[in-house]
């Protein structure tokens, strides 16, 4: 595998990569999103990265972006460490299951099923308003749960690149009648070793931009945790409203995509 091309990093180049790093860190506190969905497509415009080089880069800077967040949910008292633990293990098979059957299905019928998945979600975010003294519950039936919630997140992450705390979150509140914080917290604790274990796959094909990842990280840091501070003033409700505002951009994002893909074809 060949190197990355040699980048001119300008002061324009640093300004973008702080401005991404400090946008995406927000909206991982708020909203308990690994950030990807921000980083990615603001590299593809502002940066001109290409598409492995962008979600390379991405990965890494999500490490710090997501430890700050737990640490910041988990003071608190937001964080169901065993579940977040089983999550990230059937991810991590899960995106193994994804990656194998990205070559076997149509990449636009997958697109459009996620999008109708999120519509449902937007939905139900207006109808299932969680409690903030809802608790996860931990038996063999919800262990299972969890289980197959992690495999189902981790096949969409290797199909889409889009998983995390797009699925985790609302499943978490809507399936296992947990607090928004809680499965925020929760959400960001699962992403930590599945955005390491990335990342090391990433550097060794030369797909991380170490400097760009590196500023992102570290601006995304300094806003993390007030983006989690914000989530714990809102009531539930608006946190819904404003959860639901996050994957609607989402939607429209993969949308444009289809409808590109289709008329290239």
């Amino acid at each position: 595998m060949t190197a990355l091309p040699t980048i001119d990093r300008t002061p324009r180049y640093y300004l973008s990569a702080l401005g991404i790093g400090l946008l995406a860190g927000l909206m991982s506190g708020m909203f308990g999103v690994g950030g990807g969905t921000v980083i990615v497509p603001l590299l593809l415009t502002l940066l001109v990265f290409d598409q492995r080089r962008a979600a390379g880069t991405s990965l890494a800077a999500i490490v710090p972006t997501a430890a700050v967040g737990v640490i910041s949910y988990a003071a608190v008292g937001a964080v169901a460490w065993i579940p977040a633990l089983i999550l990230a293990a059937a991810a991590v098979i899960g995106a193994q299951v994804g990656t194998w059957l990205l070559a076997r299905l149509p990449q636009n019928a997958i697109r459009w099923g996620f999008i109708a998945f999120l519509v449902v979600v937007i939905v139900m975010l207006f109808i299932v308003v969680p409690s903030r003294d809802a608790e996860v519950p931990l038996t063999w039936g919800t262990g299972i749960g969890f289980a197959v919630l992690g495999v189902f997140t981790g096949i969409m992450a290797g199909l889409l690149g889009v998983g995390g705390g797009v699925i985790v979150v609302p499943a978490l509140m809507f399936l296992f009648g947990t607090s928004d914080l809680v499965a925020k917290g929760t959400s960001l604790l699962m992403m930590i070793p599945t955005a390491i274990s990335g990342t090391i796959g990433n550097l060794r094909r030369h797909n991380v931009d170490l400097v760009a990842a590196a500023v992102i990280g570290v601006a995304a840091c300094t806003t993390t945790a007030l983006g989690a501070w914000l989530a714990t003033l809102v009531d539930p409700f608006t946190a819904n409203v404003l959860f639901a505002v996050y994957l609607t951009f989402i939607a429209v994002q993969l949308g444009i995509k289809a409808i590109r893909a289709h008329r290239a074809r």
